[in-house]
């Protein structure tokens, strides 16, 4: 009896066994025929595929099994094997494309166009039958049976689901773009809904596109669209985007106008294009936004909105030129003026007065005024919380520019406890460690920058990455914190706009410590003087010197930036600065101007956006 016992559980554990050993076996086979597969010993993979895929039928040792039959050109058993597997599987009709292909790799095309006939002929009301069917189409680049297998799909399941994105993407890779662009604006027709959709798809099936065919097909077609369905308002809409990813906002904005006055829209549509063409830094095209809304006069809703942002751009387009003259800060203090006359001083226009303290501030300065405007907003009663942080930012901003730097941190510590976890509180936290490092207490500095390099702000982040490498590199090695420390006191100097006192400090930093690691850095910092100062020759040399003696080192992506921008835009010289771009692309790939670069070199050579970019270095 006790025999019996010890026979029968040596019986049940070989049987408990025998699953993993097979799994094991199978997993070793399938590892070997890869592993031919891979140094094309087909012969061999196949053997251990027939084995695996007799067992299980799975289709993965299907597939593979095919690949070894037709490299090997064996092409009775490869036509056994479709067979087989279509026999088991009816509905999959695939496998008809499989046998098609089998056909045409031994050289009789009138087998294969039967079976890729009669696959399609016997289609069923089957979404994802005729999805597979036409992926099987598509994977062996038959693209015109693909296309009819949707086309069949589509009338057999009457309008159920039409296939257009499907069909687009096909007709794209059989080079139909003008088929491809109609199936994508059918979809419209379906619904509006659909239109983000369509523009995510457009926006990737017409990039590149360096003979333009693909965008003036669209354009066309869009315009017949307009035309032909007048009662529908989505093809403008569509049309608008297009123009916008052109950036002709001239064109949007007729577009725009046209869909506004026959809607009604109070201007609303062309207060969104006025913020794209801003941040776009089109100036002219969001001018011709606001204003046209402005002319709607005061009772229409976005009035008052478009009122503060025609100064907005006013001020944008001045103060970002780099060469505004008196004259030009007077016509900006001036509209401030009008426009806080005309609105008024609330909630509502808090936006206004800071821009208008800002001028104040840091272009005019009217430094008691600035913060007699501040003030303003901060008594003004139940003022929200993101204003009421601006504002105090702003305030510091001004004391520090005015000296009053304890007063400056105190008002920073207020907003960075304030908002710990918000943008300002990250933004108050970043300025007050930089007060820490023009007073030299640059480890406490060090240590509130590295808490701020993981900010949700990459603007944030990336100031606070460059400055706690700034410390590092000038204290950790360096025992000798004195020239780190003039270093910092000079670019207090320069938020102050005390160009000539800074620039001696750096003379005197260059003379006493001829060698140090902080002299690319100084350099690179009497360049930025300079372009402030307007003195666009000089900057230019200082960039230059960076170039020639620093060309491997942090600041040399930016100096070529900003020398190339000179030329460009100060200099007047226009080969120069294609010159200094091209080299920025080619020679720092890595350089987070290389993008712009690429851009200004594009508009200097005066070719269209959209222009293959290596066929125009090929020039």
């Amino acid at each position: 009896m006790y025999l019996k016992k010890i026979i029968l559980s040596a019986i049940l554990f070989l049987f408990g066994l025998y699953p993993v050993l097979t799994f094991s076996q199978n997993n070793n086979d399938a590892e070997l025929a890869m592993q031919h597969m891979q140094e094309g010993e087909y012969e061999k993979a196949s053997f251990y595929l027939e084995k695996l895929y007799n067992k299980s039928g799975i289709e993965y040792y299907y597939d593979n099994l095919l690949i070894c039959y037709i490299k090997l050109g064996e092409f009775k058993k490869a036509e056994k094997l479709t067979e087989k597997q279509f026999k088991r599987f009816p509905t999959r009709l695939q496998y008809l494309v499989d046998l098609g292909s089998v056909y045409e790799e031994a050289g009789n095309k009138t087998k294969a166009i039967q079976q890729y006939e009669k696959s399609i002929k016997e289609l069923s009301i089957d979404q994802k039958q005729i999805t597979e069917l036409a992926n099987a189409f598509a994977r062996k680049k038959l693209f015109e049976y693909a296309i009819n297998t949707y086309l069949k799909g589509r009338k057999l399941l009457k309008g159920f689901y039409p296939f257009n994105m499907e069909l687009a993407s096909v007709y794209k890779a059989n080079g139909n773009f003008d088929l491809m662009i109609g199936e994508y604006l059918d979809l419209l027709l379906i619904h509006d809904s659909y239109i983000q959709s369509v523009q995510n798809a457009l926006q990737n099936e017409l990039t590149p596109d360096p003979d333009l065919k693909k965008t003036e097909l669209l354009k066309s077609e869009l315009l017949k669209r307009i035309q032909k369905n007048s009662d529908k308002t989505i093809f403008s809409e569509l049309l608008i985007w297009f123009y916008v990813q052109e950036k002709n906002y001239t064109a949007a904005l007729l577009q725009a106008k046209a869909l506004d006055k026959k809607l009604n829209e109070d201007g609303f549509r062309i207060m969104e294009l006025g913020m794209l063409a801003l941040s776009d830094k089109n100036y002219d095209a969001a001018t011709e936004c606001y204003e046209y809304i402005i002319k709607k006069g005061r009772n229409s809703f976005n009035y008052l909105n478009a009122r503060m942002e025609l100064v907005n751009v006013l001020h944008l387009k001045i103060t970002t030129s780099g060469n505004y003259t008196p004259n030009d800060l007077i016509l900006l203090e001036t509209n401030y003026i009008a426009a806080i006359n005309d609105l008024g001083k609330s909630h509502s226009t808090i936006p206004l007065l800071l821009g208008y303290a800002q001028l104040q501030a840091f272009y005019l300065y009217k430094y008691h005024e600035a913060i007699q405007t501040i003030n303003e907003i901060l008594l003004m009663p139940q003022l929200k919380g993101h204003d009421k942080a601006k504002a105090k930012i702003l305030l510091a901003d001004v004391n520090l520019l005015t000296g009053e730097i304890w007063e400056a941190s105190l008002l920073y510590s207020q907003v960075e406890k304030e908002f710990k976890y918000d943008i300002w509180g990250e933004d108050a936290k970043f300025k007050n460690a930089k007060i820490s490092y023009y007073t030299g207490n640059f480890k406490w500095a060090k240590a509130q920058l590295d808490v701020l390099k993981g900010s949700t702000s990459k603007l944030i982040a990336n100031d606070a990455l460059e400055l706690s490498l700034l410390i590092t590199d000038n204290t950790t090695l360096d025992t000798n914190t004195l020239p780190l420390f003039i270093f910092a006191q000079t670019d207090l100097l320069i938020y102050q706009n005390k160009f000539d006192e800074a620039l001696l400090k750096y003379d005197t930093l260059l003379t006493a410590f001829p060698s140090h690691s902080l002299n690319d850095e100084i350099i690179y910092r009497k360049a930025q003087i300079m372009l402030k100062k307007k003195e666009f020759q000089k900057a230019a040399f200082y960039y230059s010197e960076i170039l020639k003696d620093y060309s491997y080192d942090i600041w040399a992506d930016n100096a070529l930036f900003y020398l190339a921008e000179l030329y460009e835009k100060h200099l007047n010289d226009k080969e120069k600065a294609m010159d200094y771009y091209k080299q920025l692309f080619t020679n720092y790939t890595g350089s987070i101007f290389v993008i712009e670069a690429r851009k200004r070199f594009r508009t200097l050579r005066g070719d269209s956006a959209s222009d293959d970019f290596d066929k125009l270095l090929e020039k």
